[in-house]
């Protein structure tokens, strides 16, 4: 990866903006996690999407609503069933996107390739890509360069294909001027309300009334079934926390993994490039290699002149300023033309010509950093963590079919399973059926199972049931209480308010809708008018309904006249003494803001569709997983 490639100052516009449909969960840190998952949460085209893939979308989507709110954020909507739902389609259109493009052998090229990843802000430092950033996080993830590139050309090609039907929408610019017309346009008022709060002394309900309405209305005054819950949790924190894990353990993963804990050899080098076509003909690759030749024969007389000559010579604007000077860059970094020859040479010698698809390098290794390991003390804790997390996971499995097979046999209790597994039996306050969830998770087998006559009525366990990944809930009810309607006198005041509320906001309607039938019979009764105020339709300063009603009020004949009801139950005409239309100039530079709104939203519509036409073509089943606890 070369300064010519390096210094390009696009960022990421290809992976990061696109212009359709934001893909805001195409984070960084996908490109480096892709650990073999378990069960599926769909399947496209016949290929899984695995739980282990959608939990980390959800949690890196959780992390990123978190920072975008200074860590203020509702948890109700980090657990909400429209995030998960919305990381899982975003992952499956991922899917079905990089199949089209599969299918249409969409391709990137090696440049393209290059320029992407060096406009990526995470491999940058003070506004430059930087090897060392970028070899540091690859290493700390675990990922070769051809990994982390083959799965950045992936997402390349998803984001041609994304602006590619983006960019097919088309815009009249007459559209987009009658619009902004539309939104510019004011209308003069002036208000006079009609307050139902006056009317409140007039309205007295019977209790007729009363009942009448709570009979009318028994939905309105309904409690829901409501449970108390004791559960128990098996889950890999609970299993980890009964792991042991011993020194000869740790020793032996230590001495047997130490290419893990070291820093593995790194190289500084300057070279001077000169480019060379991949295909050009045999003639021109001679005459390139020749003069390369040439300038190593220069250099090995007089080492000193490396910097100044590649100032004058090299095709590399990058790094030609700086002597040709690439910086520090680990193994398989570089093309592998140039990091063989760079890895193999010593330091301080000029090596022979090497040839690459960017052209003819002539290297020389400036500085050496030997590889290094940590010690077995440095590492010891997360060397322990891995082991109590790998023994867990496997102690897990046989757990779980005695947490299942435990709560099931000695239904009568959860006593017997927390004692044989050292699980804390926990409690629930009420617990009200349809609740968004249970002891807080999301899961709509366990709502109906607490729920279910054998748990409310006999007093059973429920079975073991998996709430998410490695975790299972058993629970019981410690107190029920069947669905039941308020009795009427604990709500007779509030239905007494309501009927007062209602029935003064009606005496307002119709004391204002006299009026206003009289004023556009042309009768001019003595009212009293608000004060005159302009109000624009694109920027509402009124409550919507009432918005509606000025701007679709005919407005040939001023003045004009509109009435509504409003929020709280008052009801007000507005009388429409003025209209001002703009009058827009061909190149006012508005419409074109509009126009590019209107293609947005149009290469969205297009693109929703495009996504919903491959869904029909590759097979697409969802299972989306149940909800669990924030972290």
């Amino acid at each position: 990866m070369f300064e010519a490639v390096r210094n390009n100052k696009r960022v990421a516009q290809i992976i990061l903006a696109l212009l359709v449909v934001p893909f805001a969960f195409f984070g960084l840190d996908a490109y480096f996690t892709d650990a073999p998952g378990g069960a599926e949460v769909a399947i496209v085209n016949g290929q899984a999407v695995s739980a282990a893939e959608f939990d980390r979308a959800l949690r890196d989507q959780q992390d990123r609503l978190r920072n975008a709110a200074g860590g203020q954020v509702d948890r109700a909507m980090l657990e909400s069933e429209e995030l998960r739902r919305a990381v899982l389609d975003n992952l499956v259109n991922q899917r079905l996107l990089a199949l089209y493009g599969a299918e249409n052998r969409l391709a990137v090229t090696p440049a393209e390739l290059q320029k992407t990843i060096a406009g990526l802000e995470g491999f940058q430092q003070d506004g430059r890509f930087s090897l060392e950033r970028y070899e540091a996080l690859l290493r700390a993830q675990g990922m070769t360069p051809a990994m982390f590139e083959a799965r950045v050309a992936q997402d390349v090609r998803i984001q041609q294909l994304a602006t590619a039907v983006g960019e097919a929408g088309v815009v009249p610019a007459v559209s987009a001027r009658r619009f902004l017309a539309a939104q510019l346009e004011e209308r003069k008022i002036r208000e006079m309300r009609f307050p139902a709060a006056r009317h409140m002394a007039e309205i007295k309900p019977t209790d007729d009334d009363i009942t009448r309405f709570y009979e009318a209305n028994a939905p309105l005054f309904e409690r829901p079934a409501r449970v108390k819950l004791e559960y128990v949790v098996l889950d890999q924190a609970a299993v980890e926390g009964q792991v042991k894990v011993g020194e000869e353990e740790v020793r032996a993963f230590y001495d047997s993994n130490l290419q893990r804990f070291g820093q593995p050899e790194e190289r500084q080098a300057r070279h001077i490039l000169l480019q060379l076509d991949p295909a050009a003909p045999e003639a021109e690759v001679q005459k390139v290699m020749a003069r390369a030749q040439e300038l190593v024969a220069q250099l090995r007389k007089d080492p000193g002149r490396f910097a100044a000559l590649a100032k004058e010579v090299s095709q590399d604007p990058g790094s030609a300023a700086r002597g040709g000077d690439l910086g520090y860059f680990g193994r398989g970094m570089m093309v592998k033309a140039f990091d063989d020859a760079a890895f193999a040479q010593k330091q301080g010698e000029v090596g022979e010509p090497v040839r690459s698809d960017f052209g003819v390098h002539i290297i020389e290794v400036t500085a050496i950093k030997p590889a290094t390991v940590r010690s077995l003390d440095q590492v010891r804790s997360e060397v322990t963590a891995e082991l109590r997390t790998q023994a867990a996971a496997r102690r897990f499995a046989e757990l779980a079919e005695q947490f299942s097979n435990t709560v099931y046999e000695q239904a009568d209790s959860l006593a017997p399973v927390a004692e044989a597994l050292k699980l804390e039996i926990r409690r629930t306050d009420w617990v009200a059926r349809g609740s968004e969830s249970v002891a807080g998770y999301r899961s709509e087998r366990l709502m109906n199972a607490v729920f279910a006559d054998e748990v409310t009525q006999a007093g059973r366990n429920t079975e073991a049931i998996e709430v998410g990944a490695n975790t299972l809930v058993a629970a019981r009810a410690s107190a029920f209480e069947p669905a039941q309607r308020l009795p009427l006198e604990e709500v007779k005041g509030q239905i007494a308010e309501r009927l007062r509320a209602s029935g003064a906001a009606k005496k307002a309607e119709e004391e204002g809708s006299a009026l206003l039938a009289k004023l556009r019979n042309g009768e001019q009764p003595s009212a009293a008018w608000g004060e005159a105020r302009s109000v624009q339709r694109g920027a509402p300063g009124l409550p919507a309904a009432a918005m509606q009603a000025v701007f679709s009020a005919p407005s040939a004949t001023l003045p004009a006249y509109a009435g509504v009801a409003v929020p709280g139950g008052d009801y007000t005409i507005y009388r429409i003494d003025e209209v001002k239309r703009p009058e827009l100039a061909a190149d006012d530079p508005r419409i074109a803001a509009v126009s590019a709104q209107y293609r947005r939203l149009v290469a969205e519509r297009d693109f929703t569709a495009f996504l919903g036409e491959l869904r029909k073509r590759y097979k697409v089943e969802l299972k989306l997983p149940a909800a669990r606890p924030a972290e």
